[in-house]
């Protein structure tokens, strides 16, 4: 495991910037189990968003996946806010991973989140951390990666996309973390072995 990398260079660079806003995020594929506004909200609740005065609309949607496949993931940063993604796979919402540990420090404008852990080599049921480090506003404002499936027969699974925020001072719901995720099916490509340790 490691820190975020850039944690001391977001420091420098946001030093008496005054007020930061909260960082917002679209998840624009695979389609969202919560019906989104245009920021992406209702996002701060642990493991797949909503809030305490808003729980969120669910949508139905369903992704059908091949296992063993690649899955095109995309969102859309709509509020700025240095930080880095991560994204998980998990049979349910309760196996989905915590928000990862986040290591404070003090600026003038209060205490603030420096770095988070980054597993460099992800277990399940962890798929990619670290994703889209960042410390300037993305141009275009969107991140697009493809993520293989394991190969397993899995349905009603979940995926799970979160946003780790740096210097931030966190929110009540959230952490320092946004979360948004996706309902998938999964099924195993028959012509290939079942991936370990799903």
């Amino acid at each position: 495991m490691k820190r975020l990398a850039f944690g001391a260079m977001v420091a420098v660079m946001v030093a008496g910037a005054g007020v930061l806003v909260d960082a917002h995020f679209r998840l624009v594929l695979p389609a969202s189990w919560l019906v989104e506004d245009m920021r992406g909200d209702p996002q701060k609740y642990a493991p797949c968003g909503g809030t305490m005065a808003d729980p969120g609309t669910p949508t139905g949607a369903v992704t059908e996946l091949q296992g063993g496949q690649m899955l095109r993931v995309v969102v859309q940063e709509t509020i700025f806010h240095p930080g880095h993604f991560r994204i998980a796979l998990a049979r349910t919402r309760d196996e989905l991973p915590g928000d990862p540990d986040v290591t404070m420090h003090d600026t003038e404008n209060g205490p603030r989140s420096l770095s988070a852990v980054i597993n460099e080599n992800p277990q399940p049921s962890v798929l990619v951390d670290g994703l889209w480090p960042h410390t300037e506003r993305p141009a275009p404002e969107r991140w697009v990666t493809d993520v293989q499936i394991p190969n397993v027969d899995c349905e009603g699974c979940v995926i799970q996309i979160i946003q780790f925020m740096a210097e931030h001072p966190g929110v009540r719901e959230g952490g320092f973390s946004y979360h948004h995720c996706a309902d998938v099916n999964i099924t195993a490509d028959a012509s290939q072995p079942i991936t370990a340790g799903w």
